[in-house]
Order: C-alpha cells, then sequence, then structure tokens
C-alpha cells in the first residue's frame, strides 16, 4: 500500500455540544479548529455543519478518520437524538442499530448522509463509534458500543470490518468486562496501541496497552481513575512537542471538555491542564484528528 506523508500543522474537532435536550441542534455535527490543539475555533457562526435528517434526526459522538489510501474522509456518529426521544432507559432497549456516515474529499464537501447497519440483531443501542485504520489488513476497524437481548446485557465494545463504510463485516465482540464499558477509543504510537474506555458502572476511564490492534490487552495503573464522571475520550499527540493531549468530557458537572496531557503515554500518568480548552461553546463527546494547514484554510474560508 503506497499512503504518501503528510506533514500535519493544524487539527480538527468534530463533535455536539451540552444543550442536547434543550434543541434539536445541540445534537448535530459542530467543527471546531486549532492550529496548537490547545486554542480552538468554533465555525459556522457556532451552528451544526451537518445535520441529520433521516433514522433518529439526530447525531451524538462524531468521529472522522482520514483514508489517505483514498484521499477521503469519513465522519460517523451514533444515530439518536435525546431531544425527541426523552427516556435513556427506553433508547438502550430499542434504539437505533445504525451508524451515521458521511464522506468528502475535502472536508468542505460532505456526501448525502445514510444510515448503515452494524449492530447485532438484538442490540438495543449502538453508541459511539469510531474507527483506525488496520494497516496490517488495509481495511477499517470499526468499535462501538451495544447491549444485546434489547438492553438486557451488558454494555461491551463491539467490532465490525470494512473498506468503504457501506459493507460491514458480521459484529463481533471486542472489549467484554465485569463492568458496562463504552466510548472506546484508540491511539498508535511507536508500534504499541493505546486504548482508552470508559467504566459507565464507576464513571471513569481505564487504559491499556497492547502490541497490537487484537490484543492481548494489558491495564495500566492510571491515575484516570480517580477522574469521575467523565465520557468521550479524545486523544492526540500536540504539534511540534513529545506530549500527548488527552480530552475528556466532564458531563456531569462542568458540562465540557477539559485537558489533560503526559509526555509518556506508557505510564498513563496524566495531569489536568489548569486552564481550560478555550473553545466557545461547550463541545461534547467527539474526535481529534490532525489536518494540514491547506486544509484548514480551506474549512475556515467554507465557514468561518
Amino acid at each position: 500500500m503506497n499512503i504518501k506523508k503528510t506533514s500535519f500543522e493544524a487539527y480538527l474537532f468534530v463533535h455536539f455540544i451540552h444543550k442536547e435536550t434543550s434543541s434539536p441542534d445541540g445534537e448535530q455535527v459542530y467543527f471546531s479548529v486549532s492550529l496548537d490543539g490547545i486554542h480552538w475555533e468554533t465555525l459556522h457562526e457556532q451552528k451544526p455543519i451537518l445535520t441529520s435528517t433521516i433514522g433518529e434526526k439526530g447525531v451524538r459522538d462524531p468521529f472522522v478518520i482520514r483514508s489517505a489510501k483514498e484521499e477521503k474522509f469519513y465522519l460517523i456518529g451514533t444515530d439518536l437524538s435525546m431531544y425527541y426521544r426523552k427516556d435513556w432507559e427506553e433508547v438502550q432497549k430499542f434504539g437505533s442499530q445504525h451508524i451515521v456516515v458521511w464522506e468528502s474529499d475535502d472536508l468542505v464537501h460532505w456526501s448525502d448522509q445514510r444510515l448503515v447497519k452494524v449492530g447485532p440483531e438484538t442490540a438495543g443501542c449502538v453508541w459511539a463509534p469510531e474507527a483506525i485504520y488496520d494497516k496490517e489488513n488495509e481495511e477499517f476497524f470499526v468499535f462501538w458500543a451495544s447491549r444485546e437481548n434489547y438492553g438486557a446485557d451488558k454494555h461491551k465494545i463491539y467490532y465490525a470490518k470494512t473498506t468503504n463504510f457501506i459493507s460491514f463485516t458480521k459484529p463481533r465482540v471486542y472489549i467484554e468486562r465485569e463492568n458496562h464499558v463504552i466510548d472506546t477509543t484508540i491511539i498508535e504510537e511507536d508500534g504499541k496501541f493505546y486504548r482508552f474506555s470508559k467504566d459507565e458502572t464507576v464513571k471513569s476511564i481505564t487504559v491499556e496497552v497492547s502490541d497490537s490492534l487484537w490484543g492481548p490487552f494489558t491495564e495500566l495503573d492510571s491515575n484516570l481513575k480517580e477522574v469521575i464522571g467523565v465520557e468521550g475520550p479524545a486523544c492526540y499527540k500536540v504539534k511540534g512537542e513529545e506530549r500527548w493531549c488527552l480530552l475528556l468530557d466532564h458531563y456531569e458537572n462542568e458540562k465540557k471538555y477539559i485537558p489533560y496531557f503526559t509526555d509518556d503515554l506508557a505510564s498513563a500518568q496524566f495531569t489536568k491542564s489548569k486552564t481550560d480548552l478555550h473553545i466557545p461553546v461547550k463541545s461534547k463527546h467527539g474526535g481529534v484528528i490532525q489536518i494540514t494547514l491547506e486544509e484548514y484554510e480551506r474549512i475556515v474560508k467554507a465557514f468561518g
């Protein structure tokens, strides 16, 4: 596979916002951009850039991934609107089994929205889909949280594989724990895969590491277990530094993302920033990718 080397100078953060139950605009896709990963600007006059008009008519937990092989981007998310649904228990039993998908060649012009069924036949929900490119097998590894038997089972992380975000393999269990587990994100660094997941029972984040995307994973002794009431982890390397930023959505109290930093992912020890993430809206559960300066300028020109 031939993937050209790219110089990344900026960041794109796709997310929804903390007003999901008071307005149908909260559970849609917002774009925020940054040149340093710390100071962010929400584009499009702080209004949604992508709006769900099919399925549940809401999109939560958006995540964007670059397909370097195709020079294309895929944006996926949870097909759910709590503005319309209201009842959390109900959507875990009888929620959508689909994910929302858009695709784009330039991050500005997006395809029509589509829904793709990925969940198990008796899944009560399909939440927080993310993806990582499996270089060994040249395909996307897509993972999300579901409860089978229409919500009777605990939350587990499932996965399916795809090359085009249209056709997917049969869903299989990826992570099962004693407690409910949701909101997994994976970052690859120096041949290691670091996996961050939310313990939905305790409401904190666990960190694991493996030499392979397929495991086995070893849980690290992380101080993030002491941080309660967080979800939606998003991790990326800070430009020009040997330092990583982990964004955690403090959904219980502050109702916004707060950054944590480490200079050693293997240590799993993160320091909470003394200053807030500088972002104009109260961002909620999303994903961050690195982009080029040309892509940054193009997005700002189109939506700024």
